[in-house]
């Protein structure tokens, strides 16, 4: 059997959030004073409770569910990204997350950009030199014209994010982790996308995909956790574990 990459035991994620709506803003502040009002009060939200699997190389999970089933946030936590309240998550090296909303440096060129993420993955300058042609091709940045010489503040949702994917795509990773990524772009790049999930698959890496098109699951990854309301609601075959969940959205 094949080597584990990650292993999830009794993991217990919660966080707090504001009992009304709104951050303590200075507006929201004054108008407490104004009303004599008292500070909202914090209640805690529990998103992934006693959640337990092992992962392991050469696999692609997809990790799907209904939004707030806290998926992007067992993730995160994965990641080392968020805090867990109770268990643990051991890995093999550190995983690299992948989000839609994943910072970009805006002020500075989608070039400058592809140079500090190679180097921030631990490429060497040489190895970021060799990779950089490729970057820019798959992403398709400049397939209408110069734009990677451009800021990234001019580039659209979607070009940031296949510039993101590309350049996290370019090194190979004993756990990468994709949040929603496959569903930007045209359909070309998607199943550019796809050839190099299963590639990297291929390269002895774990990939973790989340994604609302079930297509891209079905395409991409042979397991699939359902997670619900924070819980493994199934673990399995990917067709099994999609047919199971798209019978259950049919009937809410």
């Amino acid at each position: 059997m094949s080597e584990p990459t990650v292993i999830v035991e009794n993991l217990d994620v919660v966080y707090q959030v504001r009992g009304r709506s709104g951050p303590g803003s200075p507006i929201s502040a004054l108008r407490r004073m104004v009303l004599r009002r008292a500070r909202p009060s914090k209640r805690e939200v529990h998103a992934v409770k006693n959640v337990s699997f092992t992962a392991y190389q050469g696999q692609a999970i997809g990790l799907i569910g209904t939004n707030g089933s806290g998926k992007s946030t067992l993730l995160r936590t994965i990641a080392g990204l968020q805090p867990a309240r109770r268990g643990r998550v051991l890995t093999r090296g550190q995983p690299s997350f992948l989000g839609v909303n994943a910072a970009l440096m805006r002020d500075l060129t989608g070039e400058r950009n592809v140079v500090l993420g190679c180097l921030a993955m631990g490429m060497t300058p040489a190895e970021t030199r060799a990779k950089y042609q490729e970057i820019v091709d798959f992403s398709g940045i400049n397939d209408k014209g110069d734009f990677i010489s451009l800021p990234m503040r001019t580039y659209s949702s979607g070009m940031a994010a296949r510039l993101r994917f590309a350049i996290a795509a370019a090194k190979t990773h004993d756990v990468l982790i994709i949040d929603e990524a496959l569903t930007t772009g045209d359909a070309r790049f998607q199943k550019r996308s796809e050839d190099r999930v299963r590639e990297l698959r291929r390269q002895a890496g774990t990939v973790f995909l989340v994604s609302h098109a079930n297509k891209s699951i079905r395409d991409t990854c042979e397991r699939t956790i359902w997670l619900e309301s924070g819980e493994i609601r199934l673990d399995g075959p990917t067709d099994e574990v999609v047919d199971a969940y798209e019978a259950y959205t049919r009937k809410r």
